[in-house]
């Protein structure tokens, strides 16, 4: 169950997620990688305590050491003001207009996947394709959001099973293992 979308919405995020990152041979495409989650978390961050902006640490548990990626850090009061004001926009608060009005993350989603139409889900990938072109600057954001939901470290909502980081042949979080010298040599 999305957090901060509806789940009309999830579902059209995660099918401009597949337009944007197709599946195509091995790699699972962007749906199958959960960007709709990744982005729902973000988007709903502030939802939970401690907010779902950064991963705890040092290490994942992945490659040894004790696992803490999935402890979110507490925030300072102004990485919250910076995060909220990226996230939901400046709202007419003074303390987050100091560089002028701002529309958050929030807004541009609710707006653009209200562009793409109510039958986005229900119209030829080709329409699709078309209605995205449209919404440059949406369709910018979304892919830039898909990204980071396909290959980042799971414990922020995407990149499930770690197939994101399969599909590129990236060897992942490797802390506190790190790489051998024959894991490296070679690499340009």
């Amino acid at each position: 169950m999305p957090v901060w979308l509806t789940e009309h919405e999830h579902a059209v995020v995660a099918a401009v997620a597949d337009r944007l990152i197709p599946p195509y041979d091995e790699h699972p495409g962007g749906a199958a990688l959960g960007v709709a989650d990744y982005i729902d978390g973000l988007l709903g961050a502030f939802e939970v305590d401690p907010p779902r902006i950064w991963a705890g640490g040092p290490f994942s548990g992945r490659a040894g050491g004790e696992s803490s990626f999935d402890q979110f850090m507490t925030l300072s009061p102004l990485e919250e003001l910076a995060w909220r004001t990226r996230i939901e926009g400046s709202k007419g608060m003074v303390e987050r207009e100091r560089n002028g009005d701002v529309i958050g993350f929030q807004q541009q989603y609710r707006e653009g996947i209200a562009a793409l139409g109510r039958d986005f889900l229900d119209v030829t990938p080709e329409e699709q394709d078309t209605r995205l072109r449209a919404q440059r600057e949406f369709k910018r954001l979304l892919y830039a959001h898909a990204c980071e939901g396909a290959y980042a470290a799971p414990e922020y909502g995407g990149n499930r099973s770690l197939a994101g980081w399969t599909a590129i042949q990236f060897g992942g979080d490797v802390q506190p293992r790190g790489y051998t010298d024959e894991e490296v040599t070679g690499r340009e």
